[in-house]
């Protein structure tokens, strides 16, 4: 690896630590400082999905009022400035002296986007007169989803933050007094209702910022998300009221200042700034679970031994195939790639041997993404400039014009569409009988006749697929001339972040599913391995009793011995998609001939062998049914897996009690609780305040008529590294047995039994996932193998 490279591991394990540690540090009330320079992505998701207060340095604002006077200055010598003396974008060869009123009329006349009549049951009449739900009864919207038209809260709060760090470089011409307003606005959680779509995000993000600009003047016309001062609930209601109940005052503009607000990339580059660690953590993601691939597979380490990347050293590939093999450490379900039996592939499929040179050039990509994101956060893109260093100069240019986060975002949606194939890939091989290696068609633990209960997953993963290659293609292609001809070039960058988030979701969707296949893959394996210890003693002594007689000598029966025992492998990998006993009457008649051709040529010789078939079939057929229902019972399979797959499998298993699936799991009852009753209507759903990162974290809440736990852990870091104890690193021995616990599932917790389906289980691992929750086991997989 190159000494310039800094590895996306620990680029984006920098980043999960830097925010778990401002969300500490607001906890003991110390808030972000912001410069104009130092705004990362991290302190961007700190503050606008956990509510993290933050402010501006105090040199910083002493210095804003510089470029105010130099623009003032400007105009009093009867400078033309564009915006401020001139009308805007094709219409900018008019002239005013109301530079006052020009701003304020720019605000109100860029309130052009569509949103909701009503939000989450109630709306506000043309007087900004709250309507109840019956008020709106049998209309047409409420069939729509309210989600489509408007922005979540937490891209509205990106906004926000980036478009103030923006103002606080001193570019601008704004007072102070307008970013200490804009700070006002998250500190009191006061969030205007952006419109979702609207912006070509050419001169800049307009429309979607003039909807800030407009809750900062107190306009009636707009909505925000605000608590009620009567009794504490969030709801929607218009700007002046929230002002007023927040004992906030109305802005009033001055020259430019409606202009600096509206024209920039915060929008775009906010919004981005979100998809684009939501990016990082799956892609970190991808490697943990390829890692636990291999094993579910009993693939080779060889695939990542560090020969390939120096022979071919992409500075991805090489952090990809280091990470993976430091990974897959300790597991007892790989081989190291040593000689293969006849019939049996030398080497792994694609899906998991070519990872490292797959992966690879995705990290390069979205470690260009990262950085382009990280640059336009912490950029002045308002236009024009004031340089207070040249004499107050105002610059004409296009900084507004956010390619780069189109290009960011292109690229990253790319990677995505990437990652989901290589997935997609291991979990069809995983549940498909003729690639897995041994594993029951559709991870069943029954009867194959009975079960087929993976077989959602499987189609569903498709339907996933095939969306992430649709959202792969560009949206920055599809430019349009614009504003009478004067953007005719135009970034797009907002809507190509948009798809970004959608493809994240779907790509979260399909992690989530192949976690939960690869949990069952390595509990059907661990449970394997139980039943062949338990089987092996019992065959060798069957054969022992049975077939001497036939036998010249005891280093033939030894002989013999072995043989059955390498055949028996092999075919129970064959009849998988077999009931059990068919399946071990078709494995010993299979064996007969191997007998044959050792024994003595006797006339009792066929009499014995069938005796020994007869009791062979039997002892297996009742062996492994009792290995069965006992493994159920008290499924553990730690004692055989990796670093990866160890942290990752504990965490399904005992955190999200998420258990080895049987049908019999599947129980068709009403759930004991129901839904719950939002106080915050539907834009609140992609806040993702994480309840990993709350103080009440992992403990039991009430939730309707029942309680339940809430399976989150706390997004913290104990210093010195992640917290880690001698029983999970030893490399335990086949006599190994899991202390037998009592088997609980998330669909009888405190007793009480829940609806259960494959789909309620793969929905609890995608809300870990959206929480960040499940982030948390598996950066502690990087801490754990020390990512440089």
């Amino acid at each position: 690896m190159t000494a310039s490279w800094m590895s996306h591991s620990s680029t984006s394990s920098s980043e999960w630590i830097v925010l778990a540690q401002n969300i500490r540090q607001n906890e003991r009330g110390e808030f972000l400082k912001l410069d104009g320079q130092n705004l990362d992505i991290g302190k961007v998701v700190a503050i606008s999905r956990h509510g993290i207060r933050f402010s501006v340095e105090n040199e910083k604002l002493k210095t804003l009022e510089q470029s105010v006077r130099a623009l003032h200055a400007d105009l009093d010598r009867g400078k033309v400035i564009y915006g401020v003396n001139t009308g805007f974008g094709g219409s900018a060869d008019t002239r005013t002296h109301g530079v006052v009123e020009l701003q304020n009329m720019l605000i109100r006349e860029l309130h052009g986007g569509i949103l909701p009549t009503s939000v989450g049951g109630t709306g506000v009449g043309r007087q900004g007169k709250l309507l109840s739900g019956e008020d709106q009864k049998g209309t047409l919207l409420r069939e729509s989803s309210y989600s489509k038209n408007y922005m979540p809260e937490s891209w509205a709060r990106a906004s926000i933050v980036v478009r103030v760090n923006s103002l606080a470089s001193g570019y601008s011409g704004v007072r102070s007094d307008i970013l200490k307003s804009m700070i006002g606005l998250l500190k009191n959680d006061i969030v205007p209702l952006i419109p979702l779509r609207g912006s070509i995000s050419a001169s800049g993000d307009l429309m979607p910022l003039s909807y800030i600009g407009g809750a900062l003047q107190g306009d009636p016309g707009v909505r925000v998300w605000a608590k009620s001062a009567h009794d504490g609930r969030r709801r929607v209601t218009t700007a002046d009221v929230a002002l007023r109940e927040s004992s906030l005052a109305p802005i009033h503009l001055k020259p430019k200042e409606g202009l600096a607000l509206i024209n920039g990339t915060a929008v775009s580059t906010g919004v981005a700034a979100l998809a684009m660690h939501d990016a990082n953590c799956l892609a970190v993601t991808s490697q943990v679970l390829t890692a636990m691939s291999v094993e579910a597979l009993c693939g080779a380490k060889e695939s990542f031994d560090p020969i390939f990347a120096k022979l071919r050293p992409h500075p991805g590939q090489i952090e990809v195939a280091r990470n993976i093999h430091k990974l897959l450490a300790d597991s007892r379900l790989t081989t190291d790639g040593g000689d293969h039996g006849e019939g049996s592939l030398r080497q792994d499929r694609y899906s998991t041997r070519t990872a490292s040179q797959w992966i690879g050039p995705v990290l390069e990509d979205f470690l260009l993404a990262n950085r382009q994101v990280t640059i336009e956060c912490n950029s002045v893109t308002d236009n024009p400039l004031i340089d207070v260093e040249r004499d107050g100069k105002s610059f004409h240019g296009g900084n507004f014009q956010a390619k780069a986060i189109t290009s960011a975002m292109e690229k990253t949606r790319s990677g995505l569409q990437s990652i989901g194939q290589m997935l997609f890939a291991q979990c069809t091989e995983l549940i498909n009988p003729r690639l897995n290696f041994g594993l029951p068609p559709n991870l069943t633990a029954d009867e194959p006749s009975e079960s087929f209960i993976l077989k959602p997953l499987d189609i569903m993963i498709a339907a996933l697929q095939s969306e992430l290659g649709f959202l792969s293609n560009s949206a920055g292609s599809h430019v349009q001339s614009a504003e009478m001809g004067n953007q005719a070039l135009n970034s797009l960058a907002l809507i190509s972040a948009r798809y970004t988030h959608t493809a994240l979701d779907v790509l979260t969707q399909l992690a989530s599913a192949h976690v939960f296949a690869l949990c069952q893959a390595l509990d059907l394996r661990a449970m394997r391995l139980q039943f062949l210890e338990d089987f092996k003693p019992l065959l060798m002594k069957d054969t022992e009793a049975n077939l001497s007689g036939v036998l010249c000598n005891k280093a033939q029966l030894q002989g013999l011995q072995s043989l059955l025992w390498h055949k028996f492998n092999l075919l129970l990998d064959q009849t998988t998609s077999m009931d059990t006993a068919p399946r071990f009457a078709h494995i010993f008649r299979s064996l007969q001939p191997v007998v044959l051709d050792a024994a003595d040529e006797r006339p009792e010789t066929l009499p014995f062998l069938k005796k020994w078939s007869r009791h062979c079939v039997e002892r297996a057929t009742q062996s492994f049914q009792k290995c069965r229902e006992d493994y159920s019972n008290c499924a553990d399979a730690t004692p055989f897996l990796g670093i990866a797959s160890r942290r990752i499998y504990r965490y399904i298993r005992n955190e999200l009690s998420i258990p080895f699936l049987r049908t019999k799991d599947l129980i068709n009852l009403r759930p004991t609780s129901s839904p719950d009753n939002n106080d915050c209507p539907p834009s609140q759903n992609e806040e993702l305040r994480s309840p990993s990162l709350s103080p009440d974290a992992g403990r039991k809440r009430k939730r309707g008529t029942s309680e339940e736990i809430d399976h989150t852990a706390k997004l913290e870091r104990p210093a010195g590294g992640c917290e880690t104890n001698h029983h999970e690193h030893q490399v335990h021995d086949s006599s190994h047995r899991p202390e037998k616990r009592s088997r609980t599932s998330y669909s009888e917790k405190d007793g009480k039994k829940r609806s259960a389906t494959v789909g309620s289980y793969i929905s609890l691992i995608y809300e870990a996932f959206r929480s960040g929750s499940l982030y948390n086991p598996i950066f502690e997989c990087l801490d754990e193998i020390k990512v440089v």
